[in-house]
């Protein structure tokens, strides 16, 4: 045993919930981000400005009928898992062979996967890198023996597991989808807060939604949720970190808060009992959803970089494209502005001054260092 745990060290390989649910996790989201989420964002830029180089095809793959065409945005979101696999592998700090050879690991786990293929290639990924690291260096054929045995390990246990894992991810989806349509109210709250809660906690919330398609009503209630939390402690703690906490916060991440959270949990409560709030508001009153093509990785994104309303808008654009939507309404528009910025801001503000009037939030309990 003790032989073991010194070639583990030796060859990093940490077996930990922090490296593979945070580190691999967050990483995936980032891979994510590059590819699909981009590939989507370019995609509604070009259609929407008419601009021809973004909208034009400009690689074609197969003939007749099994033709394949990519217009540039097409070609980023056909990246996707050889993206998110790659950056698992940067994540667990494999070494240059085994991060390379990801790439197809990736791409065999993300396409085999179908729907859910994003989590395929979260356990795929993981266990093909760290067997990697494990052989890495340990021949003199090095340049042959890491990437043969990375590459059949990914595509043996994708083809083994990957089709179930991706049916899996794409049932719980699913039924939280169903289950948001014929609840929504309940289900508005639940999706809300625990996304919310997810994006400010050290893991991903964007992987969790692309790992399970979170789209439609409950996309839209991930998408209050997340919101909740951003411009929620943006406004909550302006008092204490002025106009950098506000834009650090509000288009960048309330992960920034979890060391404060931690010194005194008390001050979640207002993000947490916004979210309460815009989410079923989302889902029985504006019927907010998030239909991007993206998957539902836009879900998990709120306010950073406005990806989350971005998202929504794709989604719109998309509906409107297929028929599902007629048009794009000004209720529309007043729904995501207020679910989005104006009621997570005001919300967020007055349950803070009652929690600061009865002393569970204290002057500079907000305070980021």
């Amino acid at each position: 045993m003790q032989r073991l745990k010194e070639f583990l060290k030796r060859k990093n390989i940490v077996i930990s919930a922090k490296r593979y649910g945070i580190d691999a996790l967050g990483a995936m989201a980032q891979g994510l981000f590059c590819s699909l989420l981009i590939g989507t964002i370019i995609n509604t830029i070009g259609t929407q400005f008419q601009i021809p180089f973004l909208t034009q095809v400009v690689a074609t793959l197969g003939s007749g009928e099994h033709t394949i065409e990519y217009t540039v945005g097409g070609l980023a979101s056909a990246m996707s898992g050889p993206a998110m696999a790659a950056a698992i592998g940067y994540a667990l700090q494999a070494p240059p062979l085994v991060l390379f050879s990801l790439v197809t690991v990736g791409f065999a786990s993300n396409t085999l996967g179908g729907a859910g293929g994003p989590l395929a290639v979260l356990f795929i990924a993981i266990i093909s890198a760290e067997v990697g690291k494990a052989v890495s260096k340990e021949t003199k054929v090095d340049i042959l023996v890491t990437p043969l045995v990375t590459i059949f390990v990914g595509v043996v246990l994708s083809a083994w597991w990957a089709p179930a894992i991706g049916a899996a991810a794409s049932a719980v989806g699913d039924f939280v989808k169903w289950a948001t349509v014929l609840q929504p109210f309940w289900m508005g709250i639940l999706v809300s807060v625990v996304i919310g809660v997810a994006l400010t906690l050290p893991i991903s919330s964007a992987a969790i939604c692309a790992a399970i398609g979170l789209t439609g009503l409950a996309g839209g209630a991930a998408v209050a949720g997340c919101c909740a939390n951003m411009v929620g402690f943006a406004v909550l703690s302006f008092r204490e970190n002025r106009w950098g906490g506000l834009v650090s916060q509000g288009i960048g991440t309330s992960m920034l808060q979890m060391p404060n959270i931690v010194r005194n949990p008390r001050i979640w409560l207002p993000a947490i009992l916004t979210s309460a709030i815009t989410g079923p508001l989302a889902t029985c009153v504006f019927h907010l959803e998030m239909n991007d093509p993206s998957g539902g990785v836009s879900s998990g994104m709120g306010t950073c970089g406005f990806v989350g309303q971005i998202g929504v808008y794709a989604g719109w654009v998309n509906d409107v494209a297929t028929g599902a939507k007629e048009a794009i309404t000004a209720f529309d528009w007043a729904g995501l502005v207020l679910i989005c910025f104006v009621l997570p801001a005001v919300l967020c503000w007055l349950f803070g001054l009652f929690f600061r009037r009865i002393g569970w939030i204290r002057e500079g309990d907000l305070t980021l260092n």
